[in-house]
């Protein structure tokens, strides 16, 4: 794949569980520095589909592509460029959120480690708890945390797997403000998520999930935030067209 095609390219991907169709020949290309927030109902093939970004399934059919480079052939290249922020925070509730970014800044053999771990938590805003346990940290706190570790790597595709689960109103903010501010640096981020309103404010493009489909896929610009909501109303209503 020749860089012109795009940075992230998908091409008719699929993906069975159990002779369940979890995705059923996906066909998508993002641009570098471009931001998709992709919306669908639970069961949709979501988090398939960012897994498979993420190397961490095979897909049953079709490739994914990413600079240059497919994911399949060469992973360890790939993951090297690559940051995962989730739900879930992939961090060490016995460590301190220095020990955790420095734990991960070995591991992708990050040139001076005690100083890029020191820039992010000031990033994050987390540089006067540098030294306390991740077990005291609120859910807020940690997620962002969780950002500065998925950027401990300077990652160039970033994704996102419902980051605003479980998070208050003043931390989705904080969220949104950094997610604005990575991708004012042309980082291309993948972002599924349930939260309309944050995903629509992110986004230059758009996309809905449904039934292992991409049934909506749309630049931002050219979405109309009414018709999009009741568009997405009715595929949560399990549209089978719309």
């Amino acid at each position: 794949m020749g860089s012109s095609s795009g940075f992230l390219q998908i091409k008719g991907l699929k993906k069975s569980y159990d002779g369940i169709d979890a995705l059923r020949g996906i066909d998508l290309t993002l641009q570098r520095g471009e931001f998709l927030s992709l919306f669908g109902p639970n069961g949709a093939g979501k988090t398939t589909l960012i897994r498979i970004i993420a190397t961490l399934l095979k897909p049953g059919s079709g490739s994914v592509s990413v600079m240059d480079f497919d994911i399949e052939e060469h992973p360890e290249d790939f993951r090297a460029q690559l940051g995962v922020i989730s739900h879930q925070s992939f961090l060490y509730d016995d460590l301190s959120a220095r020990e955790n970014l420095e734990f991960y800044a070995a591991l992708y053999r990050v040139d001076d480690p005690e100083a890029k771990s020191r820039e992010l938590l000031k990033l994050v805003g987390l540089h006067d708890r540098g030294d306390s346990k991740v077990s005291g940290f609120s859910r807020g706190m940690q997620q962002r945390l969780s950002i500065a570790r998925a950027l401990i790597n300077d990652p160039s595709l970033l994704l996102l797997d419902e980051p605003y689960t479980g998070l208050d109103e003043r931390a989705s903010i904080l969220l949104s403000g950094h997610l604005r501010q990575l991708h004012s640096r042309q980082r291309t981020i993948v972002m599924v998520t349930h939260d309309l309103k944050r995903g629509l404010e992110s986004a230059t493009k758009v996309g809905i999930l449904s039934k292992g489909r991409l049934v909506y896929f749309k630049d931002r610009s050219e979405v109309d935030i009414d018709e999009f909501e009741h568009i997405y109303l009715r595929y949560l209503q399990g549209a089978q067209d719309v």
